[in-house]
């Protein structure tokens, strides 16, 4: 059997200091909030569809840019809605307000466990096929109950959910 070592090293272009997420108490009506915008729930995870991605202090293109994303896919948060604009945050709880143009409904997630195994079903006596470093950033085809799908450098396997960022505990879609 042959182990293949999957390794992405990813760059953030942004240099600013990161911009803090705001943050409401957690409870029952918070976690079951919808956006006035979409109502879809919130928050809920995305990826950045454009290249490049300003994220301003304000929801429209007279506020200040506080933030450049420059990764294509990367999984963001979307935590709040006005109009066109969706206000996001990355793992780091770097943000701002990105106009929704910028953002995909597709998902991905980034790798925190360094040398996650990709198994071929989702069941940790099943046969490793790759292994993912930490930070590597991925495309999630389906997760159940505390597996998830994830295609990653051409390799395609099943994780623990518990250690990815752009997938909530428990979360199911396909």
């Amino acid at each position: 059997m042959r182990i293949i070592l999957i390794g992405l090293f990813a760059l953030f272009a942004a240099t600013a200091a990161p911009a803090t997420a705001q943050t409401e108490a957690p409870d029952a009506a918070s976690q079951a909030r919808v956006g006035p915008v979409t109502g879809f729930p919130l928050p809920r995870y995305v990826t950045m569809r454009a290249s490049e991605g300003n994220a301003r202090r304000g929801p429209s293109r007279s506020h200040r840019i506080d933030w450049v994303f420059t990764r294509r896919h990367m999984p963001m948060m979307i935590v709040a809605e006005h109009g066109h604009w969706r206000r996001v945050v990355d793992r780091d709880g770097a943000g701002g307000w990105m106009h929704y143009s910028l953002l995909s409904g597709e998902r991905s997630a980034i790798v925190e466990a360094d040398m996650l195994p990709l198994y071929a079903r989702p069941d940790a006596g099943s046969n490793i096929r790759a292994h993912a470093e930490v930070g590597v950033t991925g495309h999630l085809e389906e997760c159940i109950p505390d597996w998830c799908l994830l295609e990653v450098g051409g390799y395609q396997g099943w994780v623990d959910a518990n250690a990815l960022w752009g997938v909530e505990p428990g979360e199911v879609f396909d």
